[in-house]
């Protein structure tokens, strides 16, 4: 018995070492504890428990990942790809774009004027050429166009 409860201490400072530096998903703590070979099973019950304790929180990690990225200047259809590949799949990004950079439109553009100084009119070539950038960079197709038009 005396086992299991310094087996649980043991995950906990783990958990709390790595959230200490940053925010962590559940996921995250769950595949990083694993990779330490320590089984799943043992390291939900302290994750949950350190989420109760707020320690750890999705919302926040979403929000702060959220952020970084939208700084970085990739947008919504990448942040949310990246976001549930992390565990987190219905997060809210208007609020965080709104603080940030006023609207995705207004991202979008600062991406694409940061990239391309605006030469009037554009080739076919370059302009998929520009799409293909912004596409990756995880703007939707209608943003796109309406940045191209």
């Amino acid at each position: 018995m005396m086992d299991i409860v310094d087996s649980d201490k043991e995950i906990k400072e783990i958990c709390i070492r790595l959230l200490t530096r940053r925010e962590h998903s559940q996921r995250e703590l769950l595949d990083k504890l694993a990779l330490k070979g320590i089984e799943r099973c043992k390291t939900q019950d302290v994750i949950n428990q350190l989420a109760d304790e707020s320690w750890q929180s999705d919302e926040r990690f979403a929000e702060s990942y959220a952020r970084y990225r939208i700084q970085k200047g990739f947008g919504p259809v990448k942040i949310t790809h990246e976001l549930r590949q992390k565990g987190i799949s219905d997060f809210d990004l208007e609020p965080v774009i709104t603080e940030i950079a006023e609207s995705w439109f207004g991202l979008l553009r600062q991406v694409y004027d940061k990239k391309y100084a605006d030469n009037g009119e554009l080739s076919q070539k370059e302009r998929i050429k520009r799409s293909r950038f912004l596409l990756q960079r995880g703007f939707s197709h209608e943003m796109i166009n309406t940045v191209l038009k």
